[in-house]
């Protein structure tokens, strides 16, 4: 595992947790069909929450949220898409968030 994948992994770990914390119940993570792929997959109540999460190091390149452009909102939908037609609950409220995670990388 390199550093910029162990840096995500801290970021979706840091996330569930958050989210744990917040009363989400953890249906899935690391979600990957032809379309692409969902960090976490959680559910708020009756909500089916898509989840994606940008872990940064710094804002030096901009807030971690920018990396979430049209191309990789369309694929999180399709993903999203395929995962409730999989599951069999495509009639369940559904939302998209993006959790941003900035962490410590310095080198001690």
């Amino acid at each position: 595992m390199n550093e910029k994948q162990l840096e995500g992994k801290i970021g979706e770990d840091e996330a569930e947790e958050y989210l744990k914390e917040q009363g989400y119940e953890i249906l899935c993570r690391n979600f990957r069909c032809m379309r692409g792929e969902i960090d976490i997959i959680a559910k708020d109540k009756k909500t089916i929450v898509f989840v994606e999460v940008k872990t940064r190091t710094s804002t030096k390149y901009g807030e971690a949220k920018e990396a979430v452009n049209k191309r990789k909102q369309k694929h999180i939908y399709e993903s999203a898409r395929y995962y409730l037609y999989q599951n069999r609950k495509e009639n369940c409220l559904t939302r998209i968030d993006v959790i941003e995670v900035y962490i410590n990388n310095r080198k001690n």
